[in-house]
């Protein structure tokens, strides 16, 4: 069994037999507390007119919250310079006492901080506001249109699986995400249960294509490589 939660593993998907998407974990444009910028429409405006002076944060090179800032960089067109760390916590610190001036983390990873003031969050970059931080507005509700980033997690088996056998494992996986508890549990750590109609095999293939897709450009435009 393969589980793919990052864009940049979308390769190996045409080597395995898709099963069910799960779940999506959203992603959360935030800057250092100073930021000159309290929302999605003047942080454009700041970094259009400062791109050569300023500098993102991630996890590290070709991860899923470094894809995407390069997806949101690529959609209000600007080229800023990437400081990959070695994980979220160094790449968190270095934001927190100001020498980044962005990033793009999962929510998992960022509510503690947001809250408490040490970042400044700016917006939700999935279409919907998550109900781990239900007050933060989506990029979309802030004027980018049609803009998503988020890790998502699916299911998927070898390649030539037995098609009864994939339906028996997509209908194992509806029984328990329809658990209220599952859902409740989900949603404390920040990540959104799927829609039924969103969990079938050939829901779960046709979404792959788009994801490759949408992400293809601005991974090749940023000169991202696989080492």
């Amino acid at each position: 069994m393969v589980v793919v939660v990052d864009p940049s593993a979308l390769v190996a998907v045409w080597l395995v037999a898709p099963v069910a998407l799960v779940a999506e974990q959203p992603i959360v444009l935030i800057a250092r507390k100073d930021f000159p910028a309290d929302n999605l429409g003047d942080f454009i405006a700041y970094t259009r007119a400062n791109r050569d002076k300023m500098q993102f944060a991630s996890a590290g090179t070709g991860s899923a919250v470094h894809l995407a800032c390069v997806l949101l960089n690529a959609a209000i067109g600007v080229n800023v310079v990437h400081v990959p760390y070695r994980g979220t916590g160094p790449a968190m610190q270095d934001l927190i006492a100001g020498r980044i001036d962005y990033q793009c983390p999962t929510t998992g990873t960022v509510v503690p901080q947001i809250q408490s003031g040490l970042v400044k969050a700016i917006a939700t970059l999935t279409k919907d506001r998550t109900p781990i931080l239900p007050n933060l507005a989506t990029a979309q509700e802030q004027g980018l249109a049609d803009f998503e980033a988020y890790i998502w997690f699916a299911i998927f088996l070898p390649k030539g699986t037995p098609a009864d056998i994939v339906r028996k494992l997509e209908r194992a996986i509806a029984a328990a995400e329809n658990l209220p508890a599952v859902q409740q549990r989900l949603n404390e750590i920040g990540v959104t249960p799927i829609a039924p109609e969103r969990r079938t095999p050939e829901y779960l293939a046709a979404f792959v294509g788009r994801e490759i897709e949408k992400w293809a450009a601005p991974i090749k435009a940023s000169g991202i490589s696989v080492d």
